[in-house]
């Protein structure tokens, strides 16, 4: 999920990894200091239509060296939040770094999430622009409900519960949609995924360019 939050409501210091609040955190992760970046796949390429496997190997230095990759890959590319098969990997996991409209940062990784939303009576609708990694240069309002609670495991088979609202809660949203196969363009309407993909088209290459001197600043 590509970054975009309100301005009205600035980041302060309070941040929570794996759920959990921390007294701090670096602004660039050790996973994205340890992990090299991939190449982002792009919207029409297989991996990213279809429903991704379970990951059965917890605590394997593979997964530990995935999610560094991933981290990495999303900083590159200025995301919120990355899933696996958006590196080509078609296993249930993402990871995010990404901030909830309170100012609060959400920073980890869940693998084999399980997406809750509210019921009908307390559900709460927002129209709010997003954009994908997978759909560079491209945004468009979208349809989400304004909370959201995961519950899976870290690359150590520990339990994990990340609760989300606001922003944050569209981006579990959003990447517990790539783990099932859909990109939010599946949400739009014909004429509104036209849009996107037009938009995509023109900005490819700018959005491109933006990743490469990313890459060089972060060496």
């Amino acid at each position: 999920m590509s970054v975009h939050h309100d301005p009205s409501h600035p980041l302060d210091r309070r941040v929570r990894v794996q759920g959990r609040p921390v007294d701090s955190y670096p602004e660039l992760p050790a996973e994205a200091r340890r992990g090299s970046a991939r190449r982002v796949t792009e919207i029409g390429e297989e991996v990213l239509g279809r429903r991704c496997r379970e990951v059965a190997e917890f605590g394997s230095a593979e997964l530990s060296a995935l999610i560094d990759d991933m981290f990495r890959t999303m900083y590159v590319a200025d995301g919120a939040g990355l899933a696996a098969n958006q590196v080509g990997v078609d296993l249930r996991l993402f990871v995010y770094d990404c901030p909830d409209d309170a100012g609060i940062r959400h920073v980890g990784h869940i693998a084999n999430p399980v997406l809750e939303l509210p019921g009908p009576d307390d559900r709460r609708l927002v129209d709010d622009h997003e954009g994908c990694l997978s759909v560079p240069g491209a945004t468009m309002p979208v349809h989400r409900t304004d909370r959201a609670v995961v519950r899976g495991f870290d690359k150590d088979g520990e339990p994990v519960v990340v609760e989300g609202t606001g922003y944050f809660a569209r981006c579990l949203q959003h990447e517990c949609d790539h783990l099932l196969g859909h990109t939010y363009l599946d949400r739009l309407s014909k004429r509104d995924r036209k849009d996107a993909l037009r938009q995509m088209a023109d900005r490819r290459e700018e959005v491109y360019a933006r990743r490469a001197a990313k890459a060089a600043d972060l060496g």
